[in-house]
């Protein structure tokens, strides 16, 4: 690491860097030099999966004063200062993600009931941002390999209620022994040297080198290779880093492609274009049009360093093949039984659903993928345990499916009861006596079962405020 470093008051920047991106930027430094010294934007995602369309509540627009984020559907830049402690992030109604992150998945076109991939999907951000657009009729794998990462992942999904994705935390060498030109898009977010994440991270920082930066862009290189067979003809495979360094942008991009001649780099999308910076040419690159590479940078527009490239497979794909077998296994004649009869007590006019028993738990899957053997951390929605002859409903089945719930508890954000709830304290209310889903402005939060007058709350000790 470099001894001397330049301080700011948002910041630590080494010299080799700056050196680096005054010679990168020519002109445009000075510019990026002050937004050194500026706090970062922060922008969310609204959630279709607890908002219908998207669309954020009255009270969540006067209170976190929401401004769209022009480039990104569901995209709004906010004020607040504790938006993890309001009730709508508890229930999950949007995702906090850094406005440059958005635009990556923002540059391609995801048709519905695309088939999605995200390879290195912690914490989860890129991958929502993916399935949102294509909608309960497609279908989300994510991986992390990093296990700590993947449980982070799980919690988030189970927060946004997204119905139908699996989570593995798996080596990417693994998923050519898995899939075979299978998927419409594979999102390669390639962990990287941080450079984009200085101001918000002074740890990116003190841990980066110039040797750092080249041994990021081998394990990106290698990454990307593996993502190479997964994808379907004239599928997308994205890749993006957080970094501004050439060697783990284009460089990595040109290499790639003068290695896979199948694969062409394509324009972003016009609304992403019009906010980022064209990518550059390095020393030696064999790649006519490097310039369709996207760089977003501070200067600007607000949000944090991202770099991107939209590869088209145009060439050279397989019959789309899933290589192993389902790992989960069909419901035992007591199982069914069980759930059939929580449901039927429960719900009305549930999605089509396949139900499987994966581990422990009954889980609901929306489409026919099958479950992978090893180090799967969660497969479709989990519904629950069948326990002496009943069922015990898990909160994830709570939070994605409580819109159909034939009993809610539908509170207003400023009702006395759900602070109560999310403090994990029993709630009054009066009704029919059974499982009911507690609902926050009409978002599904949760779940608990109502005896008497009172709803015993089954809201995760972990998640309580």
């Amino acid at each position: 690491m470099e001894e001397n470093l330049f301080r700011k008051e948002n910041g630590v920047y080494p010299e080799a860097f700056l050196r680096r991106m005054k010679t990168l930027l020519s002109g445009e430094y000075d510019d990026f030099l002050r937004t050194t010294e500026e706090a970062p934007a922060r922008a969310l995602r609204t959630n279709p999966f607890k908002l219908p369309g998207g669309v954020p509540t009255d009270a969540m627009c006067g209170a976190l004063a929401l401004r769209p984020v022009p480039y990104a559907e569901n995209g709004y830049f906010f004020t607040s200062e504790k938006i993890g402690a309001t009730p709508w992030h508890h229930a999950g109604a949007f995702y906090v993600q850094d406005p440059g992150a958005m635009s990556a998945v923002a540059a391609v076109p995801v048709p519905k009931g695309a088939k999605i991939l995200d390879l290195c999907a912690a914490p989860g951000g890129k991958s929502h941002q993916a399935i949102v657009r294509a909608g309960r009729e497609g279908f989300l794998l994510a991986n992390e390999y990093v296990p700590a990462r993947a449980k982070i992942t799980v919690g988030n999904f189970e927060r946004l209620g997204i119905p139908n994705a699996m989570v593995t935390s798996l080596d990417t060498a693994v998923f050519p022994t898995l899939f075979d030109s299978y998927f419409d898009l594979v999102i390669c977010d390639a962990p990287c040297s941080g450079e984009g994440m200085f101001r918000k991270n002074e740890l990116a920082a003190d841990e980066w080198s110039e040797g750092a930066v080249l041994a990021s862009a081998k394990r990106q290189a290698q990454i990307l290779h593996n993502a190479a067979p997964l994808v379907a003809e004239g599928g997308i495979l994205l890749y993006s880093t957080c970094t501004y360094s050439p060697e783990e942008n284009e460089g990595v991009v040109d290499a790639f492609l003068a290695a896979h001649p199948d694969y062409r780099l394509i324009p972003a999308a016009d609304a992403v274009r019009t906010v980022t910076a064209d990518g550059i040419t390095p020393p030696g690159a064999t790649s006519e049009n490097l310039s369709d590479c996207r760089r977003f940078y501070p200067h600007r527009s607000h949000g944090e360093g991202q770099f991107l490239a939209v590869l088209r497979r145009v060439t050279g794909a397989k019959t789309p093949s899933i290589l192993y077998k389902d790992a989960s296994l069909p419901l035992t004649k007591e199982e069914n039984a069980v759930l059939s009869d929580f449901l039927g007590s429960t719900t009305a006019e549930l999605p089509s659903l396949v139900f499987r028993k994966h581990g422990e738990n009954i889980v609901a899957l929306s489409s026919d993928m099958p479950v992978p053997k090893a180090s799967v951390f969660s497969a479709g929605v989990c519904v629950g345990r069948a326990e002496k002859g009943r069922l015990v409903p898990h909160h994830q089945f709570f939070s994605a499916y409580g819109a159909f719930f034939v009993r809610k508890v539908n509170l207003a954000s400023d009702d006395p009861r759900l602070a109560a709830y999310l403090h994990g304290e029993e709630i009054s209310s009066e009704g029919e006596g059974g499982y009911v889903a507690v609902l926050c402005d009409g978002i599904p939060l949760g779940g608990g079962k109502r005896v008497g007058d009172r709803v015993r709350n089954y809201y995760p000790k972990g998640l309580r405020v």
